[in-house]
C-alpha cells in the first residue's frame, strides 16, 4: 500500500477543504491545478525540458500522439499516473519538469532559512541575493542602484532580499524586521521605480510616520536614493504653508508625500480639502504597530480616514514594523488583496547585536547613583536615555547638567527648532548623552549609538524592543543597560523573556515570576506608574552650583 492508498483509507468520509489545502488537494489529484499554476509552469517545462517548439505545438503533439493524457496534468508539471498510456519519453520529460520545479523551490527555501525569511501568502516572488538581480529581472535602472550602493548597501539585507521584489511585482506585503535591518530603503527603491519618472498627478506615493523627527529621516533617505531621477518629495513641515501649497489651485507638480497621520488629516478636513489623494498608488505606514493604535497615543482614527481619502482602484500597500500586532495581522488580512506578509528573525525580538542588561536599583534615588557610576567608569558616546514622560526628562536634564557632560533633552513640549538643533547636535557629536522620551523609540537612526540606557522601564515589550533598537544597528554592535525597582514587576517578566530569546543572560527567577493580566499590562501602557520626582539638591541650593560646574568625567571617544 502506498502513501496515496494509505491516504484514501483514513480520509475515507472525511471532508476534504480543497481550497485551504490546495497543494496537497493537488499532490494527491483531488483537484486539478488553478490557471495561474498552469500559466506559471508551462514557460519553465518549455524552457528547460520540451523539444524548441511554441508551448501551442507542444499542447498538439501530447494530443496527437495520446489523446487519453490530460493536457493540465502533462502541462502542470506534476507525475502522470502510471495507468496513463503515456510514451516512455514523455513519461520522463514531465518526471524531469516536476523534479526540477521542485528541486528549484528547495533552493528558494534553504536561502530563506538562511537568512531567516519567513514568508506566507500565495505566488510569493523569489527573493534577490545581489541588487544587480533588480536590473536583469525587473529592469530597475542603473542609477538606482548606485544610490543604494552610495548610500551603504552594497549588498539587500534579509528584508530587502524579499520585500523588494514582492512590491516591485505590485503585490501587497506586511513586513517585520528587526531595527536597523533596512526597510526604509525596502520599500523607497520600488516605490521610485514603479512611479516611472515625474507626472503632473498630483500626490502618487504617499508614506506615513508616527513622528515628525522620524518623517524628516525618511525625507532624507528618499532625497538619496532618487537622487537624479528628479522626483518632487515633499514632506508637511507647516501646515499652514501647505494649506495653499497643495490645494486644487496648484500645478499638482507633486509624487512623493512624506508626512504624519494627524498633519495629512488636518489637511483632508478642510473645505475645500486642501490636499487630494485621488491617485496615490502606494500607501507606506512606517512603523505599522504604533499607527495602529487606538486613543490618545495612537492613530488609528487618523489612519482610517486617510485610507478613504486613498480612492485609486489600483491602490497598493504596504506596512512596514520591527514588531507586529494582532490586530495589524488581522486587519491587513482583511483588507489587502493578495496580501504577502515577511518576517525577518524571530517576530517581535530584539537585535542580537545588542548586549542587554537589566539592573535591579532598589528606589528611585537608586536610579541616579547607578547612573553616574555608569558615567563615572566611562562611557562611549553617543548615549541615548529613555524616560516616561516629558516632566522626568526634564528633570533629569537639570540634575546631569550640573555632572560636567555633554547632555541635552528632547521631548514634545520642545519647540520644531529646539527639537531639530538637539538632533542635529547629537548627529554632529556635539551632545554626548540625550534623554529622550518615547518620542525617540520608533524608528530613528542615529549612526553609531554605543548605548542605550532605560532609566525608566519601558511600559511594554514591544516598546524595550524598539528603544533598546536605537542601537546595534546596520551590523554595529552596542549596549543597552535597564533600570527596575518594585513597582515594575509587571512587565519584567515578559522583557526578560525577550531578553533570553536573542541569547543574553537573564537570571532565572525573573522568567518564574507570576504572569500579570493583560489588563494590567494594558493599564501600564497607557498610563506611566506615579514616580518619585528625579532631585537631589534642594532648589535654592541649585541656583548656587550653576556657577561651580564639576570635572568632566573620563569618556572613551
Amino acid at each position: 500500500m502506498d502513501a496515496h492508498d494509505l491516504f484514501k483509507k483514513l480520509a475515507a468520509g472525511v471532508k476534504f477543504d480543497t481550497r485551504r489545502f490546495r497543494p496537497d488537494a493537488e499532490r494527491f489529484q483531488l483537484v486539478r491545478p488553478s490557471k495561474h499554476d498552469i500559466n506559471s509552469t508551462v514557460e519553465k517545462i518549455k524552457e528547460e525540458v520540451l523539444e524548441p517548439d511554441t508551448v501551442g505545438n507542444a499542447k498538439r503533439k501530447y494530443k496527437d500522439e495520446d489523446e487519453d493524457v490530460d493536457e493540465i496534468t502533462l502541462l502542470s508539471g506534476l507525475s502522470v499516473p502510471k495507468n496513463e498510456s503515456v510514451p516512455a519519453r514523455k513519461r520522463k520529460k514531465i518526471a524531469t519538469a516536476d523534479k526540477m520545479l521542485k528541486l528549484e523551490q528547495e533552493k528558494i527555501n534553504h536561502l530563506r532559512n538562511v537568512n531567516r525569511i519567513s514568508v506566507t501568502g500565495s505566488h510569493v516572488p523569489k527573493l534577490i541575493l545581489e541588487f544587480n538581480e533588480l536590473k536583469t529581472n525587473y529592469q530597475v535602472p542603473e542609477n538606482l542602484l548606485n544610490n543604494m550602493k552610495n548610500s551603504g548597501y552594497m549588498y539587500p539585507t534579509p528584508i530587502q532580499m524579499q520585500a523588494m521584489p514582492i512590491m516591485l511585482e505590485g503585490r501587497q506585503i506586511l513586513a517585520c524586521a528587526p531595527t536597523g535591518s533596512g526597510k526604509t530603503a525596502a520599500f523607497l527603491l520600488p516605490i521610485i521605480h514603479s512611479l516611472r519618472g515625474p507626472q503632473k498627478k498630483g500626490f502618487r506615493a504617499v508614506i506615513l510616520s508616527p513622528t515628525r523627527e522620524l518623517a524628516k529621516q525618511t525625507y532624507r533617505e528618499c532625497l538619496r536614493l532618487s537622487d537624479g531621477c528628479d522626483f518632487r518629495i515633499h514632506i508637511i513641515s507647516k501646515v499652514n504653508q501647505a494649506l495653499t501649497k497643495y490645494g486644487p489651485t496648484s500645478s499638482q507638480k507633486f509624487d512623493i508625500l512624506i508626512t504624519t497621520p494627524k498633519r495629512l488629516v488636518f489637511l483632508l478636513n478642510q473645505d475645500p480639502p486642501a490636499i487630494s489623494l485621488n491617485n496615490v498608488e502606494w500607501l507606506i505606514v512606517d512603523e505599522a504597530d504604533k499607527l495602529f493604535e487606538e486613543g490618545i497615543r495612537g492613530f488609528r482614527e487618523q489612519l482610517d480616514e486617510i485610507t478613504r481619502a486613498c480612492v485609486n482602484a489600483n491602490l497598493r500597500r504596504g506596512m512596514f514594523s520591527a514588531t507586529n500586532t494582532p490586530a495589524v495581522s488581522k486587519w491587513c488580512r482583511r483588507n489587502m488583496k493578495g496580501l504577502i506578509t515577511v518576517t525577518v528573525g524571530q517576530r517581535n525580538a530584539a537585535a542580537d547585536l545588542v548586549d542587554q542588561k537589566i539592573l535591579f536599583v532598589g528606589s528611585e534615588r537608586g536610579k541616579l547613583v547607578e547612573f553616574r557610576n555608569i558615567i563615572q567608569k566611562g562611557i562611549s558616546p553617543p548615549v541615548l536615555v529613555f524616560v516616561q514622560s516629558k516632566e522626568r526628562a526634564q528633570e533629569l536634564f537639570n540634575e546631569l547638567i550640573y555632572d560636567g557632560i555633554n547632555v541635552d533633552v528632547i521631548h514634545a513640549d520642545r519647540t520644531m527648532t529646539q527639537r531639530d538643533n538637539t538632533v542635529r547636535c547629537f548627529r554632529e557629536g556635539k551632545i554626548w548623552v540625550l534623554i529622550c522620551t518615547e518620542l525617540m523609540g520608533r524608528g530613528i537612526d542615529f549612526k553609531g549609538v554605543n548605548l542605550v540606557i532605560n532609566y525608566d522601564f519601558p511600559p511594554s515589550a514591544i516598546s524595550y524592543i524598539h528603544r533598546i533598537g536605537r542601537t546595534g544597528r546596520a551590523g554595529h554592535k552596542g549596549q543597552a543597560i535597564t533600570f527596575f525597582t518594585q513597582q515594575d514587576t509587571v512587565n519584567l517578566r515578559s522583557i526578560a523573556a525577550v531578553m533570553r530569546a536573542s541569547g543574553c543572560d537573564v537570571p532565572d527567577y525573573m522568567l518564574a515570576m507570576k504572569k500579570h493580566s493583560k489588563k494590567e499590562r494594558r493599564k501600564l501602557e497607557r498610563t506611566a506608574p506615579t514616580r518619585e520626582k528625579i532631585l537631589t539638591v534642594p532648589t535654592y541650593k541649585r541656583h548656587k552650583r550653576k556657577s561651580s560646574v564639576g570635572k568632566k568625567p573620563e569618556l572613551e571617544v
